[in-house]
């Protein structure tokens, strides 16, 4: 089947459907399911812009308000994962996922799903040290610390998914693996993105967790996003043991959704002829939920996962043969992931905006529907429950803590990642960044742009689509410069040179670095990562 794989979607949920409409006009290509890494930004409405960790004045509606309401529906089954940039109020109201609209699936804080056989799987958010071991503690209304760690990556996820066994066909994150620019053209993505630079060569660009699920998932395909630049790799993962036989994951990574950027590729993936076309539940996904329930936590303790340490009573929580049948009977062998979308927001009008609506923390009845049908924790329920009970609330820490404890061993280990990495701490004009220490803009501002109801043809600018055959193609541009015959040998084809794009110079914006500390900043890479037309100008 042919899957499109896109990069940061920024909203621009039309820019991306007419594109594939144009690629079925030119070339007569229809995508059977569109993957997007992350920076989707299913917006709603006013409230929604104010939880997402951007600048005030890159707060646009644009146009996911639509399919939510029902006045578009997305012309191919898209799933996604979360990014930086979200509306992580909308978003954290499915932490196991769900349809954020019909024919729109997020796959929650990480996630395994099936479609036509093949095992899609993915983890939402970017990796930072100082969040790593805590919990999922925030909700909104958020404040200028919680509206950034909302999207932080968590230790339970990445142990959730390291108790996965069976083979992983394709695995999404937003943030790159650590370390996989050495799997490819590396001068050509410094020459592309200089200030990499440093963190290439001290090893420290992209996410070390996302690196270990890489190890151990070992899928056939990974994408991701984040950096705003397009690179292929090709990973030749090492063996265990004499009778386990090689496995290699071919990586990609894709540009952000403005003309002229290669944010879009499609790739022929082999599938189940025999299977439905319907969004399936993976059996040995749901068990490991099921495993894991005892180790949910919300508090802002800091903890690490289970162990073979000696400090442990249990830490081997994958899914049981035996496990996965009963998955499968209580489904009675039906795996169809209920299209069961609920408004739970009301949407953008644009006749009449509310720029001041206050955000609240929803429970979704997806998630209480997913949860009681297999015995799981409502992370969400969990939170307000500790809300509502006020003045208690440090006495059910307390407890929380000490329960987490009996299973999880002491809060006090050290977190096996010690650094603080996020894959854009370089100075890197094509991202915006928040000051860690002055905070964002006034949370309680909002710019509403609603996008034209025409909005204009971009069949000009978006044309520069990618066609990939079988074995997933690395351009000329992309090929390794000092591994080329390995990757003849593993029979990764060669694509047609790409025409070069010239660079944009970059710009230092902003005054005296050393000035008043005093003084609330933002540190901004890009002043056009949302105006597109801003974009156009300088290119």
């Amino acid at each position: 089947m042919k899957v499109a794989v896109a990069g940061c979607c920024h909203g621009a949920l039309d820019k991306m459907y007419e594109t594939l409409e144009l690629l079925q006009r030119r070339h007569n290509v229809r995508p059977d399911l569109l993957l997007c890494c992350g920076d989707f930004q299913a917006v709603r409405n006013e409230a929604d812009l104010r939880c997402m960790a951007v600048p005030a004045k890159y707060r646009h509606m644009q146009t996911f308000y639509r399919y939510y309401s029902g006045e578009k529906k997305a012309p191919v089954l898209t799933v996604f994962i979360g990014g930086n940039h979200e509306a992580s109020n909308h978003l954290q109201e499915l932490p196991y996922g769900g349809w954020v609209a019909p024919n729109i699936y997020y796959l929650g804080y990480a996630g395994v799903v099936r479609f036509r056989g093949v095992r899609i799987g993915g983890i939402s958010g970017i990796f930072k040290s100082h969040d790593y071991r805590k919990g999922h503690f925030e909700c909104p209304p958020y404040n200028q610390q919680t509206i950034r760690s909302a999207y932080h990556v968590r230790n339970i996820e990445v142990f959730k998914l390291k108790q996965l066994k069976r083979p992983i066909d394709i695995f999404m994150s937003h943030d790159w693996p650590r370390s996989i620019y050495h799997y490819g053209n590396k001068k050509q993505l410094l020459k592309m993105k200089s200030f990499f630079r440093q963190e290439v060569e001290s090893n420290t660009l992209g996410s070390p967790a996302a690196s270990e699920l890489l190890q151990h998932l070992k899928p056939t395909y990974w994408f991701s996003a984040h950096l705003h630049v397009k690179f292929a790799a090709f990973m030749q993962h090492q063996t265990n043991s004499k009778e386990e036989l090689p496995k290699a994951t071919k990586f990609l990574a894709l540009d952000k959704c403005l003309p002229h950027r290669d944010f879009l590729q499609i790739i022929d993936i082999e599938h189940d002829p025999s299977a439905g076309d319907s969004l399936e539940y993976d059996a040995e996904w749901i068990a490991v939920l099921k495993a894991t329930n005892s180790l949910v936590n919300v508090t802002q303790s800091s903890w690490n996962m289970p162990e073979k340490n000696g400090l442990h009573a249990k830490w081997d929580y994958s899914a049981t043969e035996e496990a996965i049948k009963e998955v499968l009977e209580e489904l009675n062998h039906n795996l169809k992931i209920p299209c069961n979308f609920t408004l739970t927001a009301a949407c953008y009008d644009p006749s009449k905006p509310q720029k001041h609506v206050e955000p609240v923390h929803t429970i979704n009845p997806q998630t209480t529907e997913f949860c009681a049908q297999f015995g799981l924790t409502d992370i969400n329920d969990r939170i307000q429950q500790a809300k509502e009970e006020g003045s208690a609330r440090g006495e059910y820490e307390e407890e929380e803590e000490e329960e987490e404890m009996d299973s999880t061993g002491s809060a006090e280990e050290p977190s096996e990642y010690n650094t603080d990495n996020s894959g854009l701490s370089s100075i890197n004009p094509d991202e915006i960044m928040l000051d860690e220490e002055g905070g964002d803009e006034d949370l309680s501002t909002c710019s509403v742009d609603p996008s034209p109801d025409h909005p204009p043809d971009f069949s000009a600018s978006f044309s520069d689509i990618r066609i990939m055959p079988d074995s997933m193609a690395v351009s000329s541009d992309d090929a390794m410069d000092s591994t080329n015959e390995e990757l003849e040998k593993s029979g990764v084809s060669k694509q047609v040179e790409e025409k070069s794009l010239n660079e944009r110079p970059l710009k230092r914006i902003g005054g005296n670095e050393n000035g008043n500390s005093g003084i609330k900043k933002i540190k901004r890479r890009n002043q056009a990562i949302y105006a597109a037309e801003d974009e156009d100008k300088t290119e």
